[in-house]
């Protein structure tokens, strides 16, 4: 196991929430980031929330919940990350911004700390470029909702060391995480292979195929599917299956790629799913 004893989170929206509830969970020392304290604090107060809600079902004893809010604690101070171990990035899945996170965590923090990306998309190799530690850059992507999901894929930059791999590997596991290795290609595996699919659906439903429901069902049903694409779609946040599209249409440079009429129009109607209370559905 590597010692990695300390973690970071940066952002604590729902990713980095969970992101951080889980690390907390597993015994790390974890500093949950966000630029809001009030952002910070409101996902703090959602992780003791759901804590104690599973120690009135018996899911955890008392001394679990107390050892992992222990482990918790929140900072608007980009400098308070500087002693971690491991940074984990989850904010908003957008280049410019990542890029300039990257380089000012490269001047804060400790010369071994490992920066991590949460990316969906974005390749690490250039996210690392924008450092002068690419040997420890790399990819851990969660999936959503953390606390349940089982899987972290791992994605190896082109500079990425053996020894930062193996230590995010141990790291995810330690979590509990089934860890998938990944190279560095748009979209790695998951939405290399899940994106094109929701696009496919939302092109159904632009060429009125079927409608949203019975194509929802239709993949349920016919493929096993525990929820149908443009739900899924939905809950991702439509502007975030845009972003993950036009990645992986920009890095491929193939018309399969390209993302649906439907999708851009929603997007621009702010429409973007669950979060908006409207997307395919509403909520």
């Amino acid at each position: 196991m590597s010692n990695i004893q300390k973690i970071g989170v940066v952002g604590a929206g729902q990713m980095g929430s969970g992101i951080a509830h889980v690390s907390a969970a597993s015994g790390f020392q974890t500093h949950l980031w966000d630029i809001s304290r009030e952002v910070s604090e409101k996902a703090l107060d959602s992780i003791k929330s759901r804590l104690n809600k599973g120690l009135s079902k018996g899911k955890w004893d008392e001394s679990f919940v107390n050892n992992t809010i222990g482990n918790l604690s929140i900072s608007s101070e980009l400098e308070d990350l500087a002693d971690c171990d491991l940074i984990v990035e989850a904010i908003v899945e957008n280049e410019s911004i990542k890029y300039e996170l990257f380089s000012k965590l490269d001047a804060i923090c400790k010369a071994d700390t490992i920066l991590a990306s949460n990316t969906s998309s974005i390749p690490i190799t250039k996210i690392a470029n924008n450092t002068k530690r690419a040997d420890k850059v790399a990819g851990m992507h969660f999936m959503n909702p953390v606390p349940i999901m089982k899987l972290v894929e791992g994605i190896r930059g082109k500079d990425t060391s053996e020894e930062t791999f193996k230590a995010i590997e141990d790291v995810s596991k330690k979590m509990n995480k089934v860890f998938v290795k990944s190279n560095d290609f748009p979209g790695f595996i998951v939405n290399r292979v899940l994106m094109p699919m929701i696009n496919e659906a939302i092109y159904a439903l632009h060429e009125n195929v079927a409608n949203a429901e019975d194509i929802d069902t239709a993949m349920k049903l016919g493929t096993n599917q525990p929820m149908g694409p443009l739900n899924l779609a939905d809950f991702i946040g439509l502007d975030t299956c845009l972003a993950i599209m036009n990645v992986l249409y920009e890095g491929f440079g193939t018309e399969k790629y390209k993302p649906c009429p439907l999708l851009e129009k929603y997007v621009a109607e702010g429409k973007l799913g669950k979060k908006t209370g409207e997307g395919f559905y509403k909520y």
